[in-house]
């Protein structure tokens, strides 16, 4: 049956290879036999500029393109961590980068796919920093220095995120219902897929007499998973390690 595949939160870096082995196994497997894979965000760990030379993402994009090159359509979202990808990791991967958020029609089903960190806006401060790095003086001013030195201004924003994290409360980095809401009524669809807060599950929310449901994607820190969306609706699947 024709059907798509949803992932993301995949936090790809050297340092998980059993991780990193899932993932080219993924694409050979699942995703070659969809119509089409989307990415909603943080395929990479992090992604200092397109003119990255690390020869680990160069293997990734290598496998995205061998994807892209078996007649799979590949859609990529920025995530929180690689919010810098470009026009040239577009074209060496061969995925299309699609807006956030974005709607589709998944099989006859109206579909928002998000990457889901806009949807946490209770937390002020994350909002706050998000909108300074989405914008384009922020950009210009770090893609205009060395690549060394954007490096090391990542593994510092990586550390401050992670002190961050570490005082405020899981309310606080979760989905807020009236963003949720918000989502369902502006865009007039039914389903929401989304990652970002590490929370897999499918959450069911009326919102103005419509039952709508919610997918939130696993991240792939400790194993691997996809959702999967046909016809007849959406399943979950654990990628073994």
């Amino acid at each position: 049956m024709p059907h798509s595949i949803f992932v993301s939160d995949l936090h790809l870096c050297a340092s998980r290879p059993a991780i990193n082995r899932i993932f080219h196994e993924f694409l050979r497997g699942p995703a070659a036999c969809s119509e089409a894979l989307y990415i909603l965000g943080d395929l990479f760990e992090y992604w200092p500029g397109d003119d990255d030379d690390d020869p680990f993402n160069a293997a990734i994009l290598a496998s995205l393109r061998q994807l892209a090159n078996n007649q799979v359509k590949l859609y990529v979202m920025h995530g929180n961590r690689d919010f810098l990808l470009g026009g040239h990791f577009a074209a060496a991967s061969g995925a299309t980068l699609l807006p956030d958020p974005t709607v589709i029609e998944v099989h006859g089903t109206a579909t928002v796919l998000m990457h889901g960190d806009t949807l946490c806006t209770d937390d002020t401060r994350y909002q706050a920093f998000r909108a300074e790095v989405r914008g384009a003086s922020w950009q210009t001013r770090f893609l205009a220095q060395s690549l060394v030195s954007r490096r090391k201004i990542v593994e510092g924003l990586r550390s401050d995120s992670n002190q961050d994290k570490a005082s405020k409360s899981n309310t606080i980095m979760d989905v807020t219902a009236s963003a949720v809401e918000s989502a369902f009524r502006t865009h007039q669809c039914s389903r929401l897929i989304h990652g970002h807060t590490h929370r897999p599950n499918m959450h069911r929310h009326m919102v103005d007499g419509q039952m709508c449901e919610r997918w939130v994607l696993a991240d792939w820190y400790t194993g691997g998973s996809y959702l999967r969306c046909d016809a007849q609706g959406c399943q979950v699947t654990v990628l073994s390690l």
